[in-house]
């Protein structure tokens, strides 16, 4: 499992790469829904829900580099169907898409599941 992330940046990268993630999740949240309330259409609707939920993971730092490509795929389904503002989804596409060449940091859920173990001798 340790080969899907890059790093567990830790110091200031990793308070840089939980703030991305913050913003990220926020965002992802914000955005599936205020389109949600819109009820654009069932396919629509689905890509809302699958959108939030990954934003819950991205917020939680779990799975980061599956959920982050799994929201640029998202993001970019959402903006090719045309609903809402399709920056707001290339900019959360490209923030997903940053997360998961990047990983999560040392200050997630993923960092305490799979970095590395320091054993005391």
């Amino acid at each position: 499992m340790q080969r899907l992330f890059s790093t567990f940046a830790s110091g200031w990268p990793g308070v840089g790469l939980a703030v991305q993630r913050v913003v990220t999740g926020v965002a992802l949240l914000h955005h599936g829904i205020l389109l949600f309330q819109q009820m654009p259409g069932h396919m629509l609707l689905v890509s809302q829900i699958i959108g939030a939920v990954l934003g819950i993971f991205i917020l939680a730092g779990l799975w980061t580099p599956v959920t982050g490509a799994l929201v640029a795929v998202v993001e970019v389904w959402i903006a090719l169907a045309g609903a809402g503002d399709p920056w707001t989804s290339v900019t959360l596409a490209t923030l997903g898409g940053t997360l998961a060449m990047i990983g999560p940091g040392a200050l997630s859920i993923d960092a305490r599941l799979f970095g590395r173990k320091h054993f005391a001798s």
